[in-house]
């Protein structure tokens, strides 16, 4: 008869099925995306199809769902935070991917699908090429970013979560349809790009999660019709587009600051 610790070691789960700490919080952010487009649909789109004349359902919903994509936000912070510091599993890397386009694929994407829907101005068709777009985007930036090794320290092309968050943003400035739209294209196009943006670590790290709380207030704010919200909502929004334009910035800095060092190093060398 085989002994115990035998048939234990036979029954144990394989290394590859264990879920690590890291792996936990990757389900977190798939979970909060799912129920951003959850609170998407029965708070906004449902109500709208019904004829629901309350608009304060549809602000609140909107705003939970937009804090639930910045929960996730958080939850893909961490999740490579803790990877580094403790270990992921054999899954975590398909994991993460498949979370990212989740919540930062599908969830914006549906946003703006919704948001073509429910407008005033807006048109439907169009509105889902866009949303079509953004998803597409996402897809193609996570499968590059599997497949492509780029320099330590920074990302080529807008990362993900930062590229959905600026997408919803743009949508809620509630700028005319066509500008609306310009904009959604040219976020999804900076996600494909090369142009670089640092990783977000140390201190860059700690201002990004300051950003998200900062704007989960601005949308609580903006929910609870608290005075001044909708003023305080828009300046956020605004500030994440000058962001995503101005963050490359300091990448370039960087390289550029880089280079230099390097042409110093080598003229020093050279020296007799």
């Amino acid at each position: 008869m085989p002994e115990a610790d035998d048939l234990d070691d036979e029954e144990e789960m394989p290394l590859s099925l264990r879920l690590s700490i890291a792996d936990t919080l990757t389900l977190g952010n798939a979970t909060c995306g799912f129920m951003a487009v959850y609170f998407t649909t029965t708070g906004i789109l449902i109500p709208h199809l019904t004829g629901s004349q309350e608009t304060g359902m549809a602000r609140h919903s909107a705003a939970t769902a937009v804090i639930l994509m910045l929960c996730a936000a958080v939850f893909d912070l961490f999740d490579g935070l803790v990877a580094r510091k403790l270990r992921s599993s054999p899954m975590g890397a398909e994991l993460d991917n498949l979370s990212d386009l989740i919540s930062f694929g599908l969830a914006p994407a549906y946003f703006v699908l919704v948001y073509g829907m429910v407008a005033d101005d807006a048109h439907q068709r169009v509105a889902a090429v866009g949303a079509i777009v953004v998803l597409l985007a996402v897809v193609l930036r996570l499968a590059r970013f599997s497949c492509v090794t780029v320099k330590d320290g920074t990302f080529q092309g807008m990362p993900s979560p930062f590229g959905a968050l600026t997408v919803v943003s743009i949508v809620l400035l509630e700028l005319p349809f066509v500008a609306t739209l310009m904009a959604i294209i040219g976020t999804a196009w900076l996600m494909v790009s090369r142009v670089e943006y640092p990783k977000p670590r140390g201190r860059l790290a700690g201002a990004m999660l300051s950003w998200i709380v900062l704007s989960m207030a601005l949308l609580a704010a903006w929910a609870f019709e608290a005075p001044g919200g909708q003023l305080l909502l828009q300046t956020g929004c605004a500030l994440q587009l000058v962001m995503g334009a101005v963050i490359p910035l300091f990448a370039t800095a960087r390289r550029v600051n880089n280079f230099r060092d390097n042409r110093r190093e080598a003229r020093a060398a050279q020296l007799p």
